[in-house]
């Protein structure tokens, strides 16, 4: 008898495909998701190797889209082809549907409470007073110096005051307000 080598492994199941990713998608609040994949994949279940996973981690970030759901098809793609890389995104991306879908059911039913409604507008009204303040805040420090004021008023003026696209600002004002701090920051260095 000889001992079985990697080539000669039985393919891993689509059930255990969707298994993994289906939990991860379930569980996956707040990011970090790409070292759990890591986890399963490499560490507890030895499907791929470290330099295949850090392969599908550095095509995973070059591509549009979010990270973990293009490493996510890349794992599955290499597990069992198309159909694993199908499975896996599926799985992954089937539990929060579900509680995104969940959430907005109940909200049709909690938002006919009138007390809510007060609640979500005070809630509304405090965050309107923080982002206040944060830009208070900047602006006070901001003032300090021309350039720097220069370009939040400039800034606030184009997106605030005449509705212009923010990004198209953002290209233009950001290296002319690099260029009006650089040489200060050359001379007190």
């Amino acid at each position: 008898m000889t001992a079985t080598t990697a080539a000669e492994k039985p393919p891993i199941s689509l059930r255990e495909i969707f298994s993994v990713f289906f939990w991860i998608g379930v569980f996956s609040f707040g990011g970090g998701l790409t070292g759990w994949v890591y986890r399963e994949v490499v560490t507890k279940r030895g499907w791929m190797s470290d330099d295949e996973i850090l392969s599908g981690i550095a095509l995973a970030q070059v591509l549009p889209g979010a990270n973990v759901t293009n490493l996510t098809v890349f794992v599955g793609n290499r597990l069992r082809g198309y159909s694993g890389a199908a499975i896996a995104l599926t799985a992954l991306i089937s539990p929060p549907l579900v509680m995104c879908v969940l959430a907005l059911w109940a909200y049709g039913f909690i938002q006919q409470i009138s007390l809510l409604h007060a609640a979500v507008d005070g809630v509304a009204a405090a965050a309107v007073g923080l982002n206040i303040r944060l830009g208070i805040v900047g602006a006070v420090r901001v003032v300090r110096r021309v350039g720097p004021t220069i370009t939040m008023l400039a800034t606030f003026i184009a997106v605030g005051v005449l509705n212009w696209p923010l990004v198209p600002v953002v290209l233009v004002i950001a290296p002319l307000s690099i260029a009006s701090v650089w040489p200060w920051k050359r001379n007190n260095g």
